[in-house]
Formats: C-alpha cells, structure tokens, sequence
C-alpha cells in the first residue's frame, strides 16, 4: 500500500464508500492520514452508575432494566424513548428523542456501554441521547472524534485509521532539519501518530504545534511567493505620473475623507510604478470604497487604458453601472455593462465595443471572467465584496490583460491584527473613516414575545411613514434539529399582518432572487423577509429598519454586515437583534452591538468570542483548509511560521534548494492554481 493509493484499495471501502469519503475531501491514502480529529473523547475508565456526576461526561456499563415509548416532545412529532439502565451500584434513566426506531434494535435484558453527559431531570439524573453499544464491542482509551460525514462511522473511521499506521513513516517531512531544530519542532511521524492516537497529554499537545506550524508554513510561504512573483514581472501597466485624477476628484459633490485620501495615494503610488499593483481596500459599509474605485477607473482611461469592475450579483453590478456611468458620461467616457441576462445582440454590441475600445470602462457580473470577453488595452481590474469570489476568479480576469492592476474591495472587516497575514499575496489599504453626516443605526438587544410583539409594532409605524423593511432569519425552514424561527415560518406571520411582504433566501434561482430585490428597491414591497443572502446586496436608501430574528446563531461580523442595509439614506435607520435566552454570551454580543458601529472593532471582539469562523472561512478565499490551526488561538505558532517562511524565501526564493523540495511540493499541491505562483 502507498500513499498515493486510492481509498478503495483499504478493505471494507466500496465506491459507494469512497463517495462519501470524497465529501470529506478524502480520495487517497494520503489524505485519510491528513483527516485528523477534531476532539478526543476519554474513554479509559468505566464509572459506576452510582459515581456519575451531573455535567461530567463519562463511560458507563448497564443493563436495560425497563423500555418505556413516551409521547411526542413538545408537539413537534419528536417520540421519545425512555430506558432504565442499571448496574451492581444504582440506575439512571436513558433518554431518546425522535428515535422511536430504537425500541427495535435494544431490548430488555441487553448489557451496553453508554457515553454521555448525565443531567438532573425533575430532581432524577438522567442521560439524554448517549452514543451506545453492546458492551462486550465497547471501545476504550483516549478515542479520536473526526469530522464526519452520512454513510462513514466514527468506529469506521478510527479502523481505517488505524489500518494506515503502518504508513506514517512514509509521509514527507516537508521542513528542513535546520527548521525543526531552529523552532524546537518534532518529526512529522511523531506528529501524526499523536494527533491521531496520542500516549498521553503531553505529545499530543507537541504534534499539534508540529502541525500547526507546518499549516502556517505552507500558507505564508505560498501567499509570500505568491507576491515575490508579482514582483517579479518585468512591467505592469504603468499609468502617466500625471496627477489627471484631480480633475475628477474635484467634480465630486463631497470631499473626500481623510482616510480615502490616503488610500487614493496609495493607489496612485501603485499605478505609476513598473510593478502591477495587488491591492485591497478594506473598508465598513458606506465608508466610500467605490468613490475611490472610481478615481482609479478614470485614471485608467486618462491613462489610455480599459478598466473592468466585477461584482458579485447582476442587482449590485447594475446599481454600480447607474451611478458610474452619468459621473463618467460627463468627462465623455463611455461605460458598458455586462451580465448573463442579457439578450445576444446587446452583448455582442458590449463584446464589439470592448474589443475596439470605444468601451472603456465595463461594469458586470461574473459574464466579464467569460472566454468570449476581450479587452482592447485592459490596465485595470476591480472586484467588489472580494469576499463572494474564489482567488482563481480575480486571476482568471486579471489575465484579460497584459500584467493588468487589481485593485479588490471588500466591505467585510477583518481585524487589524490579522489582515495583512490573511491577505499576504496583496498590499492592503484600510478606510477606516465614515463620510460626516451619516447617522450611525441605532441598535436595540431584545429578547421575548412582549419585545417581539413591540418591535412589530415599530415595523408598523415605519412603512405607514413611507419607509421598508428588512427581516432575517438563521434558517429557510422549521427544523427540529434548530430551536430557532425560519423564514418560512417568519413569513406566514407578516405576510398575514402587512400586505406587501416577500420572502427570499439562497435557494430559490438567481433570476427569482433578482426580480424580488429589484422589485424591493422599486418600493413595490414593505417587507423583505430573507436569510442572509441579503448580507451583501443592493442599495436600498428607503430601507429604515432591519429586524434579526434568533441573533444569537449569528456572528458579530456577520451582524454588522446586515445592519449596513439600512442607513444609507437622509433617514434615521434602527436594527432590532431578537435573541432567544440570555446567556452571558448573548448579553456580551449584545452590548458590543448596541455600543459599537466600528466594523473593525467589532471584528477584533467577533474573533475573540467566536475565533476566526466566517471571517476567515478560508474556502470563499480561495485559500486552503486550515485542518487543525487557528488564526485567533494559534496566533503566535502563526508568526513563527511567518518568519521562518520569509527567511526560507529570503534565501532560496524559488525554493530551489534540495532541502526546500518537500516545502516546495507541498505550497505547489494545495495553492498552486489558485494562487498563481511561479515557483
């Protein structure tokens, strides 16, 4: 068996098997090695059921004494099952909700092992939903917990795993002996072995920082190489050190403030020098990251180049089209839009005009990154919401010209501390300064059907004022699985209270989505009800209010981001988080939100609560899943390897030395497309 076999050469794996493997990002031997766990569960000593302890979660061995179906649960259709189980010491009552199917496969009389967290119960421990099984298969010790998927079995995995330990040794150290001892790191086959089944605290705790650091090490050292080869470029498409971008600057109806002022010379900076410029401009909603997108954009044309936005829906793209082009019609610069929808002979006219460059600024959607889209002298290349396409999109249109600047945009906060580590392939430029005279959204915590019924009320008052509203859910539909409203059931409510309320949400096709949020920026509805494909969305000025149903399944980030809908127009703007409970946490979050309309603030506390969770999903940009390191918590294993891998490439920047082979191998197989590296 090598590494490089397929899954199906291990015993007992099908091709119905392997296809839930490969949900799991598990095709070869390799990678089911690399699957590590995410818990552990102790397992080493059985305790008596007269010593179990309510809230310590524990392994315990007991006959079924009694089987009793109940009722359903709280009169969602949920059966439950009760069962005594008992041993020489004492019993405890076992408890199973929507699972009247058991009955069936446990009967009176059988011995099992039980797992789980006993709780009192109407003054009685019991344990509710324990993972059993027959007690003479029992599995005991430290036990590794692994990401799971339907159709694969903690017990299936845990065989598999042990079945290719044999093959740890075969695994590629990818640091050099100097880096290892330089960082005070264990060998790779060490590692592995104790993240997987680890002897005791101790060795785990030094695989995981082994791991860790090899996860950091092969991120920085991409997205480090990944700009060493920008820089690398004999030219970029230098623009006329001209200062031309004043004559527009000045035909806008504001200043700009101190912090796009910055940025702007930053930009500049960039454009006219030999080197493609590779900036994001990180900024809050409304903060006017497109006003300075667009001065780029006419500095392209004064230059004799095209330029290109990109936005994530056709509603956005078409809004930015709207406003650009009657500022730009003024100076005698023709616009294009581009978008899927459109009719054949109006996109080849755009096609016509690209290619000819009497277009010489093009707004759309991804139908711009389109085979059949050449550009005449293209020099600029714009993503707004970065966040919402993967990196190999932004590089698919970067190549549509000649060494093209990109400039990327996203209204995402991320903290401080981490922006340059997570964006180490770009510059990055911060607006960290809202324009005067927008009124900050007022920000009210509430919890209960009273506040709820108050808040309603509210909504009202606002659309008789003339005005719209936002309503958005965690969820399109009930689940049992999730205590929390949906949208549909959100829906049904206001829908029966306010005439002119709809629904939408990430399932329904894009063209419908579209319709009803064109038709919400017309005014044709008062309420919008959503999930949060509304996060990144259109313009709506009329918007007053928006109302978060069961907030506390949200991130803080995340939160923000639906709270910039509204306050975009002359009107005081109000966002109602109704939560569910009051835990500390909730109460936390709550205060940060009533206190706080700074997006980046609320990021740094966002990652403290939660860690990096949706700000740093690394899928949506276009980086490689992190299996065991953690921005927020392994902040300082992040910097060594930061460090570590700037001095590698300082020395060997094209990782050419034999001893940087394995590091080289590995940065090419996890980030070579998407980051472009010329390694």
């Amino acid at each position: 068996m090598e590494l490089e076999d397929k899954i199906t050469t291990l015993k007992g794996v099908g091709p119905k098997k392997a296809e839930a493997f490969a949900r799991l990002g598990i095709e070869t031997v390799e990678d089911l090695i690399f699957a590590f766990p995410r818990i552990y569960e102790d397992r080493k000593n059985i305790i008596p059921i007269a010593q179990l302890r309510e809230g310590e979660t524990a392994l315990f061995i007991g006959e079924v004494d009694v089987i009793r179906p109940g009722g359903y649960y709280r009169g969602r259709g949920s059966r439950v099952l009760r069962m005594l189980a008992t041993d020489d010491t004492g019993s405890i009552e076992v408890v199973f909700f929507n699972a009247a199917y058991l009955a069936k496969t446990i009967h009176k009389g059988d011995r099992l092992a039980f797992y789980g967290k006993p709780v009192y119960n109407r003054d009685r421990l019991q344990v509710v939903h324990p993972q059993f099984e027959k007690a003479d298969k029992a599995e005991t010790g430290i036990l590794p917990v692994y990401p799971l998927t339907s159709g694969i079995t903690q017990r299936e995995m845990r065989r598999l795993q042990k079945l290719v330990r044999p093959l740890y040794s075969q695994v590629e150290d990818i640091l050099s002996e100097e880096t290892i001892h330089r960082n005070n790191l264990c060998g790779i086959e060490y590692a592995i072995k104790n993240v997987h089944f680890p002897d005791d605290r101790q060795n785990y705790l030094e695989a995981k920082y082994r791991l860790v650091f090899d996860e950091f090490m092969v991120l920085e050292t991409g997205l480090m190489a990944s700009k060493i080869s920008e820089q690398e470029y004999e030219k970029g498409s230098r623009f006329l050190d001209d200062n031309s971008e004043i004559e527009f600057i000045e035909s806008l109806p504001y200043p700009l403030t101190g912090a796009q002022q910055r940025c702007v010379t930053e930009i500049m900076a960039d454009l006219t020098s030999d080197r493609p410029m590779n900036r994001l401009i990180q900024g809050d909603v409304g903060s006017g990251k497109t006003a300075v997108a667009q001065i780029a954009m006419f500095k392209a044309v004064k230059s004799g180049f095209q330029a290109v936005m990109m936005a994530p829906t056709e509603i956005l793209a078409r809004q930015h089209y709207e406003g650009i082009s009657r500022e730009f019609d003024a100076f005698g610069i023709r616009t294009g839009f581009l978008s899927g929808s459109m009719k054949a002979a109006e996109k080849r006219q755009v096609l016509e005009g690209l290619s000819d460059g009497s277009i010489q600024v093009l707004i759309g959607t991804h139908a711009v990154i389109q085979p059949d889209v050449l550009f005449h002298n293209l020099g600029l290349v714009i993503t707004d919401e970065q966040h919402r396409f993967g990196v190999s999109q932004r590089i698919k249109l970067k190549d549509k010209g000649d060494w093209a600047n990109v400039l990327v945009m996203t209204a995402t906060p991320i903290p401080r501390t981490l922006a340059v580590v997570l964006y180490g392939d770009m510059d990055v430029s911060i607006i960290d300064e809202m324009p005067p005279g927008r009124m900050p959204v007022v920000t009210k915590c509430l919890t209960g059907f009273d506040a709820r019924e108050k808040c309603y009320e509210f909504v009202e008052r606002q659309i008789r004022e003339g005005h719209q509203i936002y309503v958005v859910t965690p969820l399109i539909d009930e689940s049992e699985a999730m205590d929390a409203r949906s949208a549909a059931q959100v829906y049904e409510e206001l829908a029966a209270r306010f005439i002119r309320t709809e629904m939408i949400h990430g399932s329904m096709k894009q063209a419908e989505k579209d319709d009803i949020m064109a038709r919400f920026s017309a005014g044709e509805i008062d309420i919008l009800v959503a999930t949060v494909v509304i996060e990144v969305g259109i313009n709506v000025p009329n918007a007053t209010v928006m109302v978060v149903e069961n907030a506390e399944r949200f991130g803080l980030a995340q939160l923000h981001q639906l709270r910039g809908r509204v306050g975009r127009g002359r009107w005081q703007s109000y966002c109602f988080l109704i939560t569910e409970g009051q835990s500390e946490l909730a109460l936390k979050r709550g205060e940060i939100m009533e206190a706080s309309s700074d997006g980046f603030y609320i990021a740094e506390e966002d990652l403290k609560l939660r860690g990096p969770g949706e700000i740093f999903g690394t899928r949506q940009h276009g980086l490689p899943d992190m299996r065991l390191a953690d921005m927020a918590k392994h902040m300082n294993v992040l910097n060594d390897a930061r460090d570590e891998a700037k001095a590698i490439l300082e020395d060997d920047p094209k990782l050419q030395k034999p001893q940087n082979q394995p590091l080289k191998r590995r940065v090419v197989k996890l980030m070579g497309k998407d980051m472009s590296l010329n390694l």
